[in-house]
């Protein structure tokens, strides 16, 4: 199966390095997440709700 090609963000809370850290893509249904240091594993796929409610909780955390 072959994947789009994915415009990746690194969090903002990053090092300095830009190691330690994760990405994330959005697309129309799905936010793909993967490890900075590992982008050749395929990434997680999570639907944009399910990621939504994950950021909210993160933030209140």
């Amino acid at each position: 199966m072959s994947t789009p090609e994915l415009d990746w963000y690194k969090s903002s809370y990053s090092s300095a390095q830009g190691d330690s850290c994760i990405e994330v893509a959005i697309t129309e249904q799905t936010a793909h997440v993967r490890d900075s240091k590992d982008v050749a594993r395929r990434p997680l796929g999570v639907g944009r709700k399910g990621w939504a409610h994950f950021v909210d909780f993160a933030a209140r955390s």
